[in-house]
C-alpha cells in the first residue's frame, strides 16, 4: 500500500489506486464526465493545490533561488491547520491503501507535486 505521484493525464500504473487532482482548475476542453475514464483524476482536491498567486510565481520561476522562493510560500500555505490535517491523512492512509496525488506539470522537479512528495515522505508516507 502506498501513495502514488503522478503527472494527470499521463496513463494510469497498476495499483495506482484512486487518482486524486491536486489542481487549481480542472483539465480544458475535457468533459467532467471524461475527467477518470481519461486518466486525469477520479476526485478533484484543489485544496492541496498552489493558490492562484503562487501558480503564476512557479510559472515564472526562471531560477533555483525563484523556485526557493515558490517552495518556501507553497510550504506556508500547506502549513495552514486545513492541509495539514489533510497532509496526515493521507500519510496515514497510504500505510493501508493504494491511491495517488498528480498535478498536470510535465516536469515534477519544477511542480508542486514534488513538495507534495517531500511533505507526505516528512509525515512519514509509503510513497511508491
Amino acid at each position: 500500500m502506498s501513495v502514488h505521484i503522478v503527472r494527470l493525464g499521463a496513463k494510469r500504473q497498476k495499483q495506482e489506486g484512486t487518482r486524486i487532482g491536486t489542481v487549481r482548475r480542472p483539465p480544458r476542453g475535457v468533459a467532467k464526465d471524461r475527467f477518470a475514464s481519461d486518466d486525469w483524476y477520479d476526485v478533484w482536491y484543489p485544496e492541496l493545490s498552489p493558490s492562484a498567486a503562487l501558480v503564476t510565481q512557479a510559472l515564472e520561476a526562471a531560477s533555483a533561488k525563484e523556485w526557493s522562493a515558490f517552495e518556501r510560500a507553497f510550504r506556508a500555505e500547506m502549513n495552514q491547520p486545513a492541509a495539514r490535517r489533510t497532509l496526515d491523512l493521507l500519510a496515514a492512509l497510504s500505510q493501508h491503501a493504494d491511491f495517488s496525488v498528480g498535478c498536470y506539470c510535465k516536469d515534477e522537479d519544477r511542480c508542486h507535486r514534488s513538495i507534495l512528495r517531500a511533505l507526505l515522505a516528512e509525515r512519514g508516507a509509503r510513497i511508491a
